[in-house]
């Protein structure tokens, strides 16, 4: 029988004194090692865990442990650690040891969170199937023929299949909440600038946040209220006080829902995920709170607009991997710019090239006005738009994703049928605002169906306590 489901699990029986930390490391450990197929894990780290988890017993014992002791998480492979490898998934990278670590991270260790190991994903956070890791492919433990998401879909099966307590994933444009709805999970993206993107190895820099895997509302919660707050490493994070979210979870009020009408009705929607998602806004009419349909003119221009400015700032993030510092370096060449080409030619993976080549395309002097300006502009009138929704409604609730998990190949070659995967979870992810994906039944192959929930900006308490209500009266 599984155990250690929920932290409260792990809490209430720290506190018994029926198990220790050191018990619960090995616990999550042995299932890694019988579940190694998945791929999650692209390194465990058994030693450094072990001596973490022996400290924090140490700290138990004295009476001097911190809020997360017995939390034992895993981190995505763009999320430094010090004195551990870090690759971002991608041969570049290759054999890269972090001198310091991500302040997220850090957070997390200082009340005493037991770091296991970095989690599969696709190369530089960039895919929604996980199938583009250099390490290989993650498989869905719920059908192993099947993605997990992308692209944190190490961080999404290391949850699910048990292999750790909650995991740290990052979100640029559903990369949290697509893989958590493939897999039956609690995933959030919070509002941008919530979380120091300190240590996190840039991918989109006006977009990218670090969010949580998680069973359920209450550990989600936990753990953002720890590593969320302004970090004077990260002049782009919020200096706004850090509510606690884990303690304000009661739900008893009267709400206003929005739901777009454009995404229930896309040809794109598989019909079970619609069938339970008017299941869900049924039952939240009957619970007395008011549901309106709305439109939302824009959302054909979401994708181009997030994959334009999306494209362009990795070309530029990316620039600093040409093998003159760090990472990977071709060998046999007789000059500076071969070594610049055959190094970027031979580290980067097949969707990284072309991610590149799309935003330094978009930047070039011919086109820049054309489409990065003209991007800017369209995400500037998706922000208010959403905005001016959120001032009239509490929430915006939609399909997380337009299908369950698909199989592998299913899409590796047609690029923009992959990018459709985005198309629900983009719009939180160009306007800036906090987005979670929560379970909502299965489809007809027993597959996890996700529902997503959009609120303000630094509405992360409403976001949850909402969300957490609505697990529990869409109970089975």
């Amino acid at each position: 029988m599984e155990k250690f489901l929920s932290f409260d699990d792990i809490q209430k029986s720290l506190e018994n004194g029926e198990t220790s930390v050191t018990t619960i490391v090995n616990y999550y450990l042995q299932n890694i090692q019988t579940k190694a197929h998945l791929n999650a894990f692209v390194e465990v780290y058994t030693e450094s865990a072990m001596e973490q988890a022996a400290l924090v017993d140490q700290k138990i014992s004295e009476g001097k442990a911190g809020r997360l002791a017995g939390m034992v998480i895993g981190i995505k492979d763009v999320l430094v650690y010090k004195d551990h490898e870090v690759n971002a998934s991608s041969n570049i990278l290759k054999g890269f040891v972090s001198q310091f670590t991500a302040t997220a991270v850090q957070r997390l260790i200082d009340e005493d969170a037991v770091i296991i190991g970095r989690l599969n994903c696709d190369e530089f956070g960039m895919g929604s199937s996980n199938e583009n890791s250099c390490h290989g492919k993650t498989l869905n433990a719920a059908d192993e023929t099947r993605v997990p998401g992308g692209s944190s879909g190490g961080s999404a099966v290391a949850v699910q299949a048990n292999l750790c307590t909650v995991s740290l994933g990052t979100d640029t444009g559903g990369s949290v909440r697509q893989p958590a709805a493939f897999t039956g999970l609690v995933g959030i993206k919070p509002t941008y600038s919530r979380v120091s993107r300190w240590g996190l190895i840039a991918y989109a820099s006006s977009f990218d946040t670090i969010g949580i895997f998680s069973r359920n509302v209450r550990d989600n919660a936990l753990v953002m209220e720890i590593m969320a707050g302004h970090d004077n490493f990260d002049s782009t994070s919020s200096k706004k006080p850090v509510p606690p979210y884990s303690e304000l979870l009661h739900f008893d009020k009267r709400v206003k829902i929005a739901y777009l009408r454009e995404t229930i009705e896309s040809p794109a929607l598989q019909s079970e995920i619609k069938k339970n998602t008017l299941a869900l806004l049924e039952k939240l009419k009957n619970e007395g709170h008011e549901v309106e349909e709305v439109e939302f003119p824009l959302l054909k221009y979401v994708l181009p607009t997030y994959y334009i400015l999306t494209t362009a700032e990795a070309s530029s993030n990316l620039s600093r991997f040409d093998g003159v510092k760090y990472g990977y370096r071709t060998s046999g060449v007789n000059s500076l710019e071969n070594m610049y080409k055959k190094t970027r030619s031979e580290g980067f993976g097949e969707e990284v090239k072309r991610r590149i080549m799309l935003g330094t395309f978009v930047l070039s002097a011919s086109y820049y006005d054309a489409y990065f300006t003209k991007a800017q502009k369209v995400r500037r009138l998706i922000k208010e738009f959403t905005e001016n929704l959120l001032n009239k409604f509490d929430y915006i609730i939609m399909p997380t994703t337009p299908s369950t998990a698909f199989k592998f190949g299913e899409h590796s070659n047609d690029p923009v049928a992959m990018y459709l995967e985005d198309l629900f979870t983009v719009q939180a992810s160009v306007s800036g605002v906090p987005a979670i994906s929560i379970p909502n039944g299965i489809d007809e192959k027993g597959l996890p169906v996700g529902i997503q929930i959009i609120a303000n900006s630094f509405k992360e308490a409403e976001l949850y306590a909402f969300a957490d209500y609505l697990m529990d009266i869409n109970k089975p």
